[in-house]
């Protein structure tokens, strides 16, 4: 047993144990799992992949499943950080899925997201080849089995989308237009957006219209709906006060009419 060396007085464990930089977070043999920006990142794209070119029902995305994807090979599968599918129900038979198992469902994923971790770089971006009679990499079977229409990869250390379009059978890398990445066939565009969500500000990945409008999550949809009832309250008072102000002032043209003698009620 190693024994830390300690001051007199002993200082705090924070300053002499193992931080989280120091501590990974993965596991060894499944690097690449969760930590706090794995999960608000892709709830973040759940909650704004909201297809307008498809009905609300028939839309499903997922984060942190597993993704078979060999029938041949039932038990290989990969996690994509999110995935989301056009064509298929958000129950699987009335139940909540337990995985994706695509020889069951009617469509594969449209599109994937991979948060870029250390442990997982090279696959992800398709800088590793599989080896003899082990499972494919990620960015095989998005393009060559699953052929995924658009595959994009995003690194929170430098803020950098990576982003490919699968065309001919082979993933092209897609360039960014306004600062978003088009996806006519779902009626949407995703792109990196500054703000604040779940109280935390940084920039995050998020959906859009084609146009460029955020697609509002529930919070930013109540707090509008507060803002349009405050001014329609604020709008109101203020109607009624100069509705008040023009009756005073009525009445006190009326009142000076008297004085000089003339009836304002006699007037046309």
């Amino acid at each position: 047993m190693r024994l830390i060396p300690q001051s007199d007085p002993p200082l705090p464990p924070r300053e002499t144990l193992p931080t989280m930089y120091d501590l990974p977070s993965d596991n060894p043999e499944e690097p690449g799992l969760p930590d706090d920006f794995h999960f608000l990142q892709p709830l973040l794209l759940f909650l704004t992949f909201l297809p307008t070119n498809s009905n609300s029902e028939s839309v499903y995305s997922a984060a942190d499943l597993n993704l078979y994807y060999d029938v041949s090979h039932s038990q290989w599968y990969k996690r994509p950080d999110w995935f989301g599918v056009v064509g298929v129900t958000k129950l699987y038979e009335g139940d909540l899925r337990l995985s994706y198992v695509t020889w069951q469902e009617r469509a594969n994923p449209f599109v994937v997201v991979e948060l870029l971790s250390p442990g997982t770089e090279q696959e992800d971006l398709g800088e590793t080849q599989s080896q003899p009679n082990k499972p494919p990499t990620k960015w095989e079977v998005y393009e060559r089995i699953l052929r995924v229409p658009y595959y994009i990869v995003f690194s929170r250390y430098t803020n950098e989308i990576r982003a490919f379009h699968l065309v001919g059978g082979h993933y092209e890398p897609m360039n960014l237009i306004d600062n978003r990445l088009p996806m006519p066939e779902l009626g949407l565009s995703l792109g990196l957006w500054q703000g604040t969500f779940r109280d935390i500000e940084r920039l995050w990945l998020r959906w859009f219209t084609l146009s460029g409008e955020l697609i509002s999550i529930p919070e930013e949809e109540a707090t509008q709906a507060k803002l349009e009832a405050t001014q329609a309250k604020l709008e109101a008072t203020q109607a009624k006060l100069e509705a008040a102000q023009a009756k005073r002032k009525a009445e006190q043209l009326a009142e000076r009419l008297r004085q000089l003698g003339v009836n304002p009620d006699e007037l046309v």
